[in-house]
């Protein structure tokens, strides 16, 4: 690969760490925003879901700028949003403020979720495609670890719960300023380019991300035919809920909703107080949540080694057993420590649920974490791409938005292993719906991806 492929897709996939950071950073905060706004737990899911209600909208509205405008300008936007949501969260003197920001925050998410695997996959040669818009997963894993590991130096050097929070906020505008300085070293996609009229450029721009002539020249002629099959069928104006799309718009809905019924969001957002409902102490519970970070990094950096070896199925179903075995054992162990004779947990459940909950992270890294974006972003016709990835994202944030506002109010209610009961139900579904439906996209190039689909057109 040219040094310019791999630079573009890391710039794109840092909007993915910026995106994993907001994402677990709020883990940190919960129990000082809870003291700090005297919230309920049923309050505090809604502070903590307001963001999500971002990413929804972020989500719904950034296929067709990123379709009109471009990739990269849709990036430059999300990059701002990360800004100015890290700060306002930051200085937020009220939780209407602190909820408002959040939200803008999480529309950049929702975005990044939508644009960043599109821009990269449409860099990228096929035959690594898979690796280089997996390294917006590995940046999302990368961030959520870095948000657990400057929470757990925040709360040790502040170490002052009316401040903790707003530092633990405040610290994301650091990589969202160098997200944003670091666009301006990259191009926009030659598809893109070529698609709006200015074939000089994106072939100027195919030329820079080609090894050979012969590779450029293929490269040209594929997006060519491609845009002239969609000319000839009136592409421009396609509709996007027919019957010919309706397996693409069910293998995105239905990957999307598994990867958040698995419960990861949720898990993510609240690790520390799940650690320490099972008996750990906050440092101890702060600490474990690093551990988690980190094995979901690792089992993320091994699937992205073998993504376009294995195929994508292949790690669909090694990480769906992996969520059976590790739902299963947690809601075991919260069932009996829960319906134990002095109803207490203890540092022997905490351990317990820690090597649960590790388990849990590896299969979700190695399987729907690794796969569900460059799954989504490649089923999709050209023609369509911009709003199939907004659908897929939509349903993630959706699914994720009701699993992260429901969850504390029902561990409160009803207990951990009940909450954890219902994520194993949609994992046995999720493992069926891999052996039966799910088809295998990897080395298929995008302009054929319609065919090798078997997709009909309206």
């Amino acid at each position: 690969m040219k040094p310019l492929v791999t630079r573009s897709a890391i710039v794109a996939s840092l909007g993915g760490l910026i995106f994993g950071f907001d994402t677990a950073v709020i883990s940190g905060t919960t129990d000082a925003l809870k003291s700090y706004f005297s919230l309920t737990s049923a309050e505090l899911g809604t502070v903590v879901g307001v963001a999500l209600l971002g990413t929804i909208l972020g989500a719904m509205t950034a296929g067709q700028p990123a379709d009109k405008y471009g990739r990269k300008k849709v990036l430059f936007v999300i990059g701002i949003l990360y800004i100015l949501g890290a700060l306002g969260s930051a200085f937020a003197h009220d939780v209407w403020v602190l909820s408002l920001f959040r939200f803008l925050g999480g529309i950049g998410v929702g975005a990044a979720s939508v644009c960043a695997p599109i821009y990269t996959a449409e860099i990228a040669p096929a035959k690594v495609r898979g690796r280089l818009v997996g390294l917006v997963q590995f940046n999302i894993v990368l961030g959520i670890l870095l948000a657990y590991l400057s929470n757990w130096v925040v709360r040790t050097l502040v170490n002052d719960p009316t401040l903790d929070w707003r530092w633990m906020f405040g610290v994301m505008a650091v990589p969202a300023a160098i997200f944003l300085a670091l666009l301006f070293t990259v191009p926009e996609t030659p598809r893109w380019l070529i698609s709006h009229g200015r074939e000089v450029e994106g072939r100027e721009i195919v030329g820079r991300l080609t090894m050979t002539r012969d590779e450029a020249e293929l490269q040209i002629r594929e997006i060519d035919e491609g845009l002239a099959e969609a000319e000839r069928n009136n592409d421009k104006d396609a509709k996007f809920f027919t019957k010919g799309n309706r397996k693409v718009i069910l293998l995105a809905f239905t990957i999307a909703m598994f990867n958040q019924m698995s419960g990861i969001n949720a898990i993510l957002y609240y690790a520390p107080t799940v650690m320490q409902k099972a008996g750990a102490s906050a440092n101890a519970a702060y600490l474990m949540s690093v551990a988690v970070g980190f094995m979901n990094l690792v089992a993320t950096m091994t699937a992205l080694t073998v993504i376009d070896k294995m195929g994508r199925r292949k790690l669909m179903l090694v990480g769906s057993i992996g969520y059976l075995i590790s739902l299963g054992f947690l809601a075991g162990v919260m069932f009996y420590y829960e319906n134990a004779k002095n109803g207490a947990f203890t540092s022997t459940s905490s351990i317990l649920v820690l090597v649960g909950l590790l388990v849990f992270i590896a299969a979700h890294a190695f399987g729907q974490g690794s796969v569900i974006w460059v799954f989504i972003s490649e089923i999709f016709p050209n023609r369509i791409r911009g709003r199939g990835q907004s659908l897929g994202s939509l349903t993630h944030w959706v699914f994720a938005w009701l699993t992260s506002t429901l969850f504390p109010p029902i561990i409160d209610a009803l207990g951990g292993g009940v909450a954890f009961s219902v994520f194993l139900v949609f994992m046995v579904a999720q493992l069926f719906w891999v052996l039966k439906v799910m088809p295998e996209t990897k080395g298929v190039p995008l302009e054929e991806m319609e065919a090798e689909l078997g997709l009909a057109r309206a």
